[in-house]
């Protein structure tokens, strides 16, 4: 291990001449992302309910009726069956994410010597120094509020918020307003969507210490201040907001920024510490600036760094929602798709991490999304399927959970896996520190209750078929996109009937749920000794694609292991290597790694790994891209990168605890500190060339069997007794 220790923070010695730059803070509602010159720095604000009203039609296809019928024809061979099987409705994308308004402060120019911006991931503190100026934003998680503090020796500013950003609709309705107080002044500004009686307004308090403060509509002139402080929320309301009384509420925060911070940051860097990666690195690449270090992807440091940077812009982006697909952030009002939460794959893959990295946090925002939308989840059951219980769409904008978003190519209406999908991250949850959680309960018996409705057919040896069945985003060659069985429904019904059983299991619904799941048919195994995407004769696999929905039973799912089920797993393998990587989709790479590693493959990890760091992913904010060569704004390879880094050093389900299972030959020795398990212990490994030790803290007592190079043991654990382990690297 080296001397220094890994960077907790990240750093630039030039300002983001582009907002995608921008170093980022948040709290899981309020989004601030910082960028400009230090003579016109500008915080874009942001709030997870921003989303743009105005030409849907948000109701789900009115479906159930035709649904016998689409089965008779898929059943008979009749591969585009379900390419009618909609209400005629051109496709129509959720309510799109956009950004509030920019806060610019303007000052005079002074040649931009000793400039430097950093972010402090602990703290969440982004900040700004340059000619004796220092400028200093962060997002609270105590106050809920953006908080912005300027100082330094005779300030000059002019202040105002401006709803100039790129891709606003012309037709905003834009008031500001703008009014002087004792404290220094208070700003607004409205912005109406066009034919709508929505608005989202934000209210600014300005506390300036020294100096004059003077109105120049619609901001304010601030001459020879020691400090200035700024205090910002913004609302998404309809008709309009009383900013009198939002005045009221900020005035009657502290104006002390150091308490300000202090009441954050007890939240904030509690949560960030609790896990953490070191993987070595040379202590000169530790020191570079973000910018410079994404052009070393061999240098252990950067994914130390982007471990690091992930954890905290996870746990920015998550409060009242989990990430978005830009995750709490945007400076553009023309978010690539939408800005959703994308179900099908990418919000699952954001938060990955989330039980095994400590972020609770995280989990309780995806667990408020699902709740908010449950009753929409419930329509798209009855509308659509004519069943009971809930169905998820594969997309939402986080006010709506209606399946509206499909078309003929896309029948995401069809997809069924969803809720369980959806679920998963909840009830890693609840093993990790050994509760069963009411509201992940009921949902599951809801989901079970589903499929009791829709698992009606059969084939011919007796199992229930899944039909229509969909398998995101992609279809059988040669057939259409809805079909028959694909492999990912199968296991989802599986694990959602067995999981919702073993949450009610004194329930007769447990038995009845049990024998439901057992009747569902195996995979299969194609010609190519892959295991196929779909488990129907005459259905055959479409290999170059970026999701990888079918091997749904190997990750997250305990389905398919190496271990309880190597003729599977065998097979999964085969179908990870054949398949291509189709547009060089971020997720679609750290998926695959994903996979990989429950599959003990570190060279595949390693490739997956190295198509992302070598491939110009990260800004130099370390927020990360969709696609290679820095296009289109996207969390996906931020959010996702944790999880894979784990998963190749520790795995662990409610019996099991895998280490070292697929470690990449580039990371010889680190640490990996803090990490939970899914049998309720906190884990410490370290490793080297030579050997690895891991320090077992159990909350709970328990059996487990623990997976190294060496083989196969078994572990006693007791709770409150540390069980120290020695085991070979390699």
């Amino acid at each position: 291990m080296t001397a220094s220790a890994p960077v907790h923070g990240t750093w630039e010695p030039r300002p983001a001449a582009h907002w995608e730059d921008g170093f980022l803070s948040g709290n899981g509602r309020h989004g601030a992302l910082v960028f400009g010159p230090p003579h016109a720095e500008r915080v874009v604000v942001t709030h997870h309910t921003l989303v743009r009203p105005g030409g849907r039609d948000p109701r789900p296809p009115q479906l159930a009726d035709g649904l016998p019928g689409l089965q008779d024809r898929l059943l008979a061979g009749d591969t585009t069956a379900a390419e009618d099987f909609t209400d005629g409705r051109p496709l129509q994308w959720v309510q799109p994410f956009h950004p509030a308004f920019q806060v610019r402060l303007a000052g005079p120019r002074d040649g931009g010597h000793d400039y430097r911006r950093d972010v402090d991931f602990t703290t969440g503190v982004v900040s700004t120094t340059c000619a004796g100026r220092a400028s200093r934003v962060f997002v609270s998680r105590a106050d809920d509020v953006i908080v912005q503090h300027v100082a330094g020796p005779g300030l000059t500013l002019d202040i105002d918020l401006d709803p100039r950003l790129p891709g606003a609709p012309a037709r905003l309705g834009i008031g500001h307003g703008a009014v002087l107080t004792p404290e220094g002044a208070l700003l607004s500004l409205r912005a109406r969507y066009p034919d709508s009686d929505r608005a989202c307004t934000g209210v600014t308090q300005i506390v300036v210490t020294g100096g004059t403060t003077t109105l120049v509509p619609p901001g304010v002139h601030i001459e020879g201040a020691r400090s200035v402080l700024l205090l910002t929320r913004v609302h998404r309301h309809t008709g309009e907001l009383d900013v009198v009384a939002e005045g009221r509420a900020l005035r009657d925060l502290p104006t002390d920024h150091d308490e300000l911070l202090e009441r954050h940051a007890a939240l904030h860097r509690t949560a960030y510490e609790r896990v953490t990666l070191d993987l070595a690195a040379d202590p000169a690449d530790r020191a570079l600036p973000g910018s410079e270090l994404l052009k070393q992807p061999r240098s252990a440091a950067l994914p130390e760094r982007l471990f690091a940077a992930g954890r905290y812009h996870l746990l920015s982006a998550s409060g009242l929602f989990p990430p978005r697909l830009t995750g709490l952030w945007t400076g553009d009002w023309n978010t690539a798709w939408s800005g959703a939460f994308t179900n099908d794959a990418n919000l699952n893959l954001q938060t990955a991490s989330s039980a095994a990295a400590a972020l609770p946090e995280v989990t309780e925002a995806h667990a408020q999304l699902i709740q908010r939308l449950l009753p929409d989840w419930r329509d798209n059951a009855r509308v659509i399927f004519g069943a009971r219980g809930v169905v998820a769409p594969a997309h939402t904008d986080g006010e709506s959970g209606h399946s509206y978003h499909f078309s003929r190519e896309y029948p995401l209406h069809l997809w069924t896996a969803g809720a369980d999908w959806l679920l998963k991250p909840l009830v890693d949850h609840d093993e990790t520190h050994g509760t069963r959680d009411p509201r992940t309960a009921a949902a599951l018996a809801e989901v079970a209750v589903f499929y009791e409705d829709f698992l009606t057919r059969t084939d011919e040896n007796g199992h229930l078929v899944v039909v229509p069945s969909y398998s995101p985003e992609n279809r059988p060659a040669g057939a259409s996109w809805g079909t028959i069985n694909a492999a990912m429904d199968l296991s989802a019904a599986r694990h959602a009937l067995r999981t919702a059983a073993a949450y009610h299991p004194e329930t007769p619904d447990a038995a009845r749920w049990h024998a439901l799941a057992d009747r569902l048919p195996p995979h299969r195994i194609n010609e190519d000794g892959a295991l196929a995407e779909w488990a129907w004769p005459g259905l055959t696999d479409s290999y170059d694609h970026r999701h990888l929905s079918h091997l749904y039973g190997v990750w997250p799912l305990d389905e398919i292991t190496p271990y309880d089920s190597p003729e599977l797993a065998a097979a999964a393998h085969r179908a990870l290597e054949l398949r291509g990587a189709e547009n060089d989709s971020a997720h679609g790479h750290l998926h695959h790694a994903l996979i990989a590693a429950r599959l003990r493959d570190g060279g595949r990890v390693a490739h997956a790994l190295g198509q992302v760091l070598d491939g110009d992913f990260f800004h130099a904010s370390l927020m990360s891209a969709h696609y290679p060569g820095r296009d289109v704004y996207n969390a996906d390879a931020a959010h996702t990168l944790p999880a894979v880094l784990i998963e190749m050093l520790v795995q662990s389900t409610p019996d099991r605890l895998v280490l070292l299972p697929a470690l990449p030959a580039a990371y010889p020795e680190g640490a990996l500190r803090g990490v939970r398990t899914r049998f309720g212990a906190e884990l410490d490994l370290t490793w080297t060339r030579d050997g690895a030790t891991a320090v077992i803290r159990p909350g709970r007592t328990h059996r487990v069997e623990l997976r190294t190079s060496s083989g196969a043991e078994s572990l006693h654990l007791v709770a409150g007794e540390d069980h120290v382990l020695t085991v070979r690297t390699w």
